[in-house]
């Protein structure tokens, strides 16, 4: 189901992207999707540039955005429905470094990729102050140390359980016994923490190492992203996918908070 979240929306449905109601792109291979011409450079997407432009000059946005003068972009590799890595080059390719690459192209400074494996492994650099933009799920745990805009996709969560397990909805895996594997610090994992009241959250580093646990322990559910995790039972006999979704995780644009006047004016107005 497409829905629309304000304006410049792209939502992932399956494995299609679609952006105001047309087809950006469709990549069925490797489970992957990237934008296209449907997508095209000069839209008015990027929301924390589009209502910051005009009331500053470009210099200064730059400035408040990248201190440094390089844009450092987080890229996290384990959401492989926006980010993959390029198998020849080895550079950043899908959603999220389209979206940084043109961010730094109206910012006027170079693009620095900064990859990770795991989202929640974005959220601990902010410690470290490695990164100044990054693509994320909104999340109340992150919005501490993170200044989100609008969503501009919307990505299903979805349940993987073996082929003979007696559960067979979404509402049957919070139960006792139940114990479901996720990658530590990604959104279902927070989601999870604060919804699941019976089952045991089961957590590993990544979400690919989720897989590995899911079917080395014998677990009874994985939880992800239902792309992937629908490749991978596709790729697996004996496993299905549960029908419809256990949440729906809305994906930003995050910037780290700054403690400037100038950067706080112009985040409350990314979110109007």
């Amino acid at each position: 189901m497409v829905r629309r979240i304000r304006r410049a929306t792209v939502v992932a449905s399956g494995s299609r992207f679609r952006r105001n109601g047309r087809c950006a792109c469709e990549n069925r291979t490797g489970g992957h999707v990237e934008l296209g011409q449907g997508f095209p450079r000069n839209s008015r997407f990027l929301l924390l540039v589009r209502v910051c432009w005009g009331r500053r000059g470009s210099m200064n946005i730059a400035t408040i955005i990248a201190p440094s003068g390089h844009l450092r972009a987080a890229i996290n590799y384990g959401n492989p429905v926006l980010a993959q890595k390029d198998p020849q080059t080895g550079e950043p390719r899908g959603v999220s470094a389209e979206l940084a690459r043109e961010l730094g192209r109206r910012l006027g400074v170079p693009v620095d990729f900064v990859p990770y494996d795991a989202a929640g492994k974005v959220t601990d650099a902010l410690k470290s102050d490695s990164w100044d933009v990054a693509f994320l799920a909104i999340d109340p745990v992150r919005s501490a140390g993170i200044t989100y805009t609008a969503p501009y996709v919307l990505i299903e969560g979805a349940y993987l359980v073996p082929d003979a397990s007696s559960i067979r909805t979404n509402d049957d895996v919070d139960r006792a016994g139940v114990r479901v594997v996720v990658g530590r610090g990604s959104a279902y994992d927070l989601f999870l923490t604060r919804t699941l009241k019976n089952a045991q959250l089961v957590r590993v580093t990544t979400s690919a190492d989720a897989m590995d646990a899911f079917e080395r322990d014998h677990l009874e559910v994985a939880a992800g992203v239902k792309q992937p995790i629908a490749a991978y039972a596709a790729a697996h006999p004996g496993l299905r996918v549960l029908p419809g979704r256990f949440m729906v995780i809305e994906q930003a644009v995050g910037l780290r908070r700054r403690a400037t006047p100038a950067y706080r004016s112009c985040a409350r107005s990314s979110r109007r």
